[in-house]
């Protein structure tokens, strides 16, 4: 029975699941208000680059970053300034990476509600929790230091960090990594969706973000409006004979 396009109390009844070992989340539209820390640190970014004569104009629309979310930076970039260069694009990615960490560290970031109390209790009941973002490693690690989840995580896999193309793939090497067989993919975009499904694992689709196509989440098992939803999900899954 499909269960996609339903959230666990649509139908007033919880979809049945199988319990995972692990629980895999994207950070940025899942865990993390992202829009919180890039959207200042977006503009400051296209300040310094007119300052240093890498860019004329103003500056894109915020829609276009926020609607790359997910995406690799290199994909990021083509969106939102297809007609710089290569190494404008790194320049980019250096500026934002940097302006980013300093706002972390000057605190007002939020996580989505009830993220940081779900995480802990979904931790207490013996899950593994793992982080699989398509961001880069510093800024994983910021994240989860500044807002103090750090001691909650198994494992931050990241493509900056992993080197990997797809998501699909660095889902891939985090499974084989942890021998583990059995997980959910939670996340809020297409891509959490395709690396869950390209390993056969469960997904879980995130539509409290607003950030992605209305269809991005198509083809998840479940899909939640509010993130301790999962606690319910967890523990009304059907435990499962891992070996």
């Amino acid at each position: 029975m499909s269960n996609e396009g339903h959230t666990p109390a649509a139908n007033g009844q919880l979809p049945q699941l199988n319990k995972p070992e692990a629980i895999v989340f994207d950070m940025d539209g899942t865990l993390f208000q992202t829009e919180s820390l890039l959207l200042p640190a977006y503009h400051k970014m296209f300040d310094i680059l007119r300052e240093e004569g890498l860019h004329a104009g103003p500056t894109p629309p915020e829609e276009l970053i926020l609607g790359s979310l997910g995406m690799l930076l290199a994909q990021i970039w083509k969106n939102v300034m297809p007609e710089a260069s290569e190494e404008v694009h790194r320049r980019a990615d250096d500026l934002l990476l940097q302006l980013e960490i300093e706002g972390l560290e000057a605190g007002g970031t939020i996580l989505y509600p009830k993220v940081a109390e779900t995480l802990a209790a979904l931790h207490s009941r013996g899950v593994r929790l793992f982080v699989a973002s398509n961001g880069l490693a510093d800024y994983i690690h910021s994240i989860v230091v500044v807002h103090e989840l750090k001691d909650l995580f198994e494992g931050l896999y990241s493509a900056g960090g992993q080197g990997t193309a797809t998501k699909t793939e660095l889902l891939r090497l985090l499974l084989d990594n942890h021998n583990i067989s059995s997980a959910w993919m939670v996340g809020d975009r297409s891509s959490d969706v395709e690396a869950g499904k390209g390993n056969g694992q469960t997904v879980i689709g995130c539509a409290y973000a607003g950030f992605g196509r209305q269809d991005e989440l198509k083809g998840s098992d479940v899909i939640i409006s509010a993130f301790d939803e999962l606690i319910s999900l967890y523990d009304n899954s059907a435990a499962t004979d891992l070996k």
